[in-house]
């Protein structure tokens, strides 16, 4: 049941990695993401989530909890899907979108630093598939 479990939760998250994140696609058109992405205002956390870095703004959290709330609305309904909880399907999430920053974006290490991305493979979550 654990094997058949993790399968489906993988299943999930590889139809994730085609379809992008919630959100992505709408917040890569979006300007103030791509700045803030760029210059390390936010970064992609073990939860699944994008989080601040840093100082925050009130445009940047409105930013930040608009993506978030997209996020977890997938997160949601493919969890479901694949039968695995919410956090399960979240981290598997979190997990992926780590693995796919790319140099100079920051994301959140397993003890929860925020790291910046050099061209090493970023340091993952010992759960992550």
């Amino acid at each position: 049941m654990i094997k058949l479990r993790k399968l489906a939760l993988l299943t999930g998250i590889g139809a994730l990695a085609v379809t992008g994140l919630a959100g992505t696609a709408y917040a890569q058109r979006d300007p103030a993401y791509s700045q803030a992405r760029s210059s390390g205002q936010v970064g992609e956390k073990m939860d699944g989530y994008l989080g601040i870095v840093g100082a925050e703004t009130p445009d940047l959290k409105r930013l930040v909890n608009d993506i978030n709330i997209k996020r977890r609305a997938v997160y949601a309904q493919r969890a479901q899907a694949a039968q695995a909880t919410l956090e399960e399907y979240a981290l598997t999430a979190g997990c992926e979108a780590i693995a796919r920053t790319v140099a100079g974006e920051k994301y959140q290490a397993p003890d929860g630093s925020w790291q910046t991305r050099t061209a090493a493979a970023p340091l993952r979550d010992p759960r992550c598939p």
